[in-house]
């Protein structure tokens, strides 16, 4: 055997050899890598980078991550993808930090995702298009913001949340349409902000009610204003301060069914004008009669006939609940003309029971005085 062939193959064989260490120190080292900020549990796999003083999420994390930790830092916003390292996330807690600015695309891959905690930061506003997602949450915390109102894609995007606390912001009202479809939520914190209990509220407050009597926990809402409801529970607030705010709703419900109406009617005189004589532009060159044009604009037809039905339901729910509140002042006006009769008689059996006594005490007294 040639000597210098023999020596050739150990060569390789070495080259080859270190290749593959190196290859797979890298691989172990990818698998296994931790921010040097953070501590790192590969059991677990939890990476806690609580108080660190961070300004950004740390980088190289674990792929398999479950949980994360951020809490007491100086982040100050999310960017895009931020979490694109470890979308196996389940646990994301940004609590006490810095954060003003979220990123619509922030959290987009975290689709395991179920607990999300932004508490204690100066949050102002939240994008729809950040909720989309996470559509598996189970328990969202956005208390001790700013936020003053909340997206419309809550309740589209959060049918698995259980728990929502939003209380200490800046919410003045909130619409209950956001809430409804929430079927599984238990647990709802709203203490803390300046509730305005105007007419606005009244959704809310009926909400609230059916929450409650479903088992559902909610803390107290405390009325900032008007000055009338100052520090009082909207839960706690009779329905006849809410009077006023149901005459002008009527009002302005009717208002808008006679403008609604009127408007159609522009609308199905300008859809549907009358035939015209056909010129020689209605003919094609090749001699074909072209569509007329009216034809063309009946499509729209369908539209106002659903405009007319919702009209008309719109209007028997109206006529609906004046009747059903006219039936319960009829109601309520019998049992307390009933009350008040009843409570009349039982006075004048009593002061006739009592003109009784005293003719026999006066008959007794003048026997004795005749007896005398």
């Amino acid at each position: 055997m040639n000597p210098g062939h023999t020596d050739w193959r150990i060569a390789l064989r070495t080259m080859i050899g270190v290749v593959f260490a190196l290859s797979s120190l890298l691989l172990l080292q990818a698998v296994s890598s931790c921010p040097k900020e953070c501590s790192c549990d590969t059991h677990t796999k939890v990476v806690d980078c609580r108080g660190r003083g961070l300004y950004d999420i740390p980088h190289k994390i674990q792929q398999d991550t479950i949980e994360l930790y951020l809490q007491n830092n100086r982040i100050r916003g999310l960017s895009s993808m931020s979490f694109q390292e470890t979308p196996q996330l389940q646990i994301l807690d940004l609590a006490n930090n810095s954060i003003t600015t979220l990123s619509p695309s922030a959290l987009l891959g975290l689709r395991s995702l179920k607990i999300l905690i932004l508490a204690n930061n100066s949050i102002r506003e939240v994008d729809r298009r950040l909720l989309v997602s996470i559509r598996n949450l189970t328990l969202l915390d956005l208390s001790y913001n700013s936020l003053g109102g909340l997206p419309g894609a809550l309740a589209d995007s959060f049918h698995h949340l259980t728990h929502l606390s939003l209380h200490f912001n800046r919410l003045t009202k909130l619409d209950h349409t956001h809430l409804e479809s929430l079927g599984n939520l238990k647990v709802l914190h709203l203490k803390g902000n300046p509730w305005r209990c105007d007419c606005h509220l009244i959704g809310l407050k009926l909400w609230l009610e059916t929450f409650a009597f479903k088992g559902g926990a909610v803390d107290s809402i405390t009325c900032v204003q008007p000055h009338i409801m100052l520090q009082r529970d909207l839960r706690q607030v009779p329905y006849e301060l809410f009077h006023a705010c149901m005459i002008t709703s009527y009002s302005y419900l009717f208002a808008n069914i006679h403008y609604l109406d009127n408007k159609h009617r522009t609308l199905s005189g300008q859809l549907h004008p009358s035939p015209r004589a056909p010129s020689s532009n209605d003919f094609s060159p090749q001699g074909e009669a072209a569509l007329p044009e009216c034809e063309l604009k009946q499509r729209p037809r369908p539209v106002n006939y659903r405009h007319a039905i919702a009209t008309v339901v719109i209007t028997g729910v109206v006529c609906g609940i004046v009747f059903l509140m006219m039936l319960a002042a009829a109601v309520y006006g019998c049992a307390y003309a009933a009350i008040n009769a009843k409570y009349q008689r039982e006075l004048k059996k009593k002061a006739k029971e009592m003109g009784r006594g005293e003719e026999r005490k006066n008959i007794e007294r003048e026997e004795k005085e005749q007896l005398e």
